[in-house]
């Protein structure tokens, strides 16, 4: 059976590509990071809750804390404070993490050349998104280019971005036609037990769900 290593952070993005490679009947290795964010402990059980829902029986658990002694973004340095209600700024927001999707794919290069995955899926979006560099389609493309330039010549891979293009309400309405355990996931960058609905990523989460019409099924404050 053709493998996908698919990068699942717990949140909706991430859940649904997952979905979707099962969905192109490909065996699926689960790939997560920790790295001393601040909804750590959250985002590990979805992610644990995702693998169960797709029954993946290959996961990967790597401690990447040494993106929180890099810092310089408020998600893993606590003396920052986490912008709310400023989705529609232009400016690059203190949430994003320098370089983080550069260092999840390296990383992941080298775990799909051992497991010998033909693909590599990660959900980023580019269209409806808070800006972030590493999500855009020409990072991708060079990210794409590198993996494969810097591993074995026996091997080959893709990297797959099936929402880049995306709005958040055409993400949010895919995976509810995908039956996606969207219960099990969580986008809050600052809160555990309810989401805060205020930082960009639940503000981006909320637009999707409202300008469908359907009720978010997670708790927010």
């Amino acid at each position: 059976m053709k493998k996908a290593l698919c990068i699942i952070s717990g949140g909706m993005d991430s859940t649904l590509c997952a979905y979707l490679a099962k969905k192109e009947k490909y065996d699926i290795i689960a790939l997560h990071f920790d790295y001393n964010q601040r909804t750590m402990r959250k985002e590990r059980e979805c992610f644990e809750k995702i693998c169960k829902e797709l029954d993946v029986k290959n996961k990967y658990i790597l401690d990447v804390s040494f993106i929180a002694d890099i810092g310089n973004n408020s998600l893993t340095d606590f003396n920052l404070t986490i912008p709310k209600n400023e989705l529609h700024k232009n400016e690059l927001p203190n949430t994003y993490v320098p370089f983080r999707n550069g260092i999840f794919l390296s990383i992941a290069g080298a775990i799909a050349e051992k497991e010998n995955c033909e693909s590599i899926f990660i959900g980023v979006v580019q269209e409806d998104s808070s800006g972030y560099p590493d999500c855009s389609q020409n990072f991708i493309q060079d990210a794409n280019k590198f993996i494969n330039s810097g591993t074995s010549k026996n091997f080959k891979t893709q990297i797959k971005t099936p929402l880049i293009k995306l709005s958040k309400a055409q993400i949010v309405a895919l995976a509810i036609q995908e039956n996606v355990a969207l219960k099990y996931t969580w986008s809050c960058y600052e809160k555990e037990d309810k989401a805060c609905g205020k930082c960009d990523s639940c503000l981006l989460r909320l637009k999707g769900f409202n300008e469908i019409g359907i009720k978010d099924e997670i708790e927010y404050e």
